[in-house]
């Protein structure tokens, strides 16, 4: 029998249900990332997926077979909350080789889940009710959600264009009794910028005679182009002192779905980061890193290389794109290419990405979602992580348009 009762107390629930859930939101109005978004609309819509940052080539063979290795021999509980102590040491070794910089494998080294979660974990450690982060827009999407979880508030100070750069004028002006951390993220995704040596000057001068501490974003740090060099917090002692590092091993060795990063500190930093690190996630995939371990005492010609496997692909991208509408610096860093699209189309780009998505069949990411306040331009993001027939059948349509 129909009871008329029952659908409206059913009603009634759900409406209450959304308000306590809006009332109690802690990012309300915030909705799923723009790669979840961009990539499954990729997969509805059968696109080609330049969207989201993954390469669609394999990791190493070597690699796989440590890791496998490994797994059969029954190495497969629980790691050390730190991270195990062969990965470590490798990572203190290789830190050494490439920045003249040797962290203690004990106490300055924690491997983690991915860089999302060693940045997150950064964030929470130190940051307090009411302080403040410098960012730079456009910001990587992760970053103000976490300082705002951890009761902060992130000051969003946008990049000089069109090449991206640091204002040091408006981040002196910025500083204030509150700026508790200030994040910086080269090589830049999702603009392919790098900072240079005058920058670290810069930014050496202006944390001086304070207590900021430092989190650099640097994933993409052996994916850096044309004679470049990167340059880590860590090749400068007078900010290493105050600075957490954090890297990605699956950028470096084309393991995205891995999810393993690691974050270097000094000892009295890293103590506070392990202090919330060990509820995050406690340890991380214990074959993974014991593979990661092996293959980093022999691979290091892998990641060396990097720069100049990327730089091919970057300039196949590119070349595959002369003739087309679509406008573009080459890349200084990353696996990302930027493209102005403004002789095609004045559609925001969300809305544009959407309809490439849709009618044209390549996904790309659009820019303004990385900006507290979007400037009025037309750039899309697009990844060159990919096979040369997969760059080609999608610069082939892009050249189409």
């Amino acid at each position: 029998m129909f009871k008329p009762w029952a659908s409206l107390q059913i009603t009634s629930t759900n409406a209450i249900t959304h308000s306590i859930a809006m009332n109690q939101s802690k990012l309300p109005g915030l909705g799923t990332t723009i790669f979840t978004v961009m990539s499954q609309l990729a997969t509805d819509c059968g696109a080609i997926n330049l969207s989201q940052g993954f390469p669609d080539f394999p990791a190493p063979d070597d690699l796989l077979a440590h890791v496998n290795h490994h797994m059969l021999a029954g190495h497969n509980q629980y790691a050390p909350m730190a991270g195990v102590a062969g990965l470590r040491q490798q990572i203190a070794l290789k830190t050494e080789h490439m920045y003249a910089c040797k962290p203690d494998a004990d106490s300055e080294v924690t491997v983690t889940s991915g860089a999302t979660a060693a940045l997150f974990t950064a964030i929470e450690a130190f940051v307090h009710d009411r302080d403040e982060v410098i960012v730079f827009d456009p910001a990587y999407d992760s970053y103000d959600p976490a300082i705002r979880l951890a009761g902060g508030r992130a000051i969003h100070i946008p990049m000089t264009t069109p090449n991206f750069c640091i204002d040091w004028n408006r981040v002196a002006d910025a500083i204030n009794d509150r700026t508790k951390m200030i994040i910086l993220n080269t090589p830049h995704n999702p603009t392919g910028s790098v900072l240079d040596d005058q920058d670290m000057v810069e930014l050496a001068n202006l944390v001086e005679p304070t207590d900021i501490i430092l989190l650099g974003d640097e994933v993409y740090e052996h994916i850096i182009f044309d004679g470049r060099s990167h340059v880590s917090l860590l090749r400068y002692p007078e900010l290493a002192r105050r600075s957490l590092v954090v890297s990605s091993f699956g950028k470096t060795f084309h393991m995205t779905g891995w999810k393993i990063g690691y974050c270097i500190a000094p000892a009295h930093l890293m103590a506070e980061f392990r202090k919330v690190h060990q509820f995050v996630q406690f340890c991380v995939v214990t074959p993974m890193q014991l593979g990661l371990a092996d293959f980093l005492q022999t691979g290091a010609a892998h990641y060396l290389d990097l720069p100049a496997f990327y730089a091919r692909k970057r300039d196949n991208f590119c070349r595959l794109l002369e003739g087309s509408r679509f406008a573009y610096t080459p890349s200084a860093g990353t696996y990302f290419q930027l493209l102005d699209y403004s002789a095609i189309t004045d559609e925001p780009d969300v809305e544009y990405a959407r309809r490439l998505t849709r009618e044209v069949g390549v996904a790309a990411i659009p820019v303004s979602v990385f900006y507290a306040t979007a400037p009025d331009q037309h750039l899309l993001r697009f990844c060159f992580a990919k096979n040369t027939d997969t760059l080609e059948r999608a610069t082939e349509i892009l050249c189409g348009i």
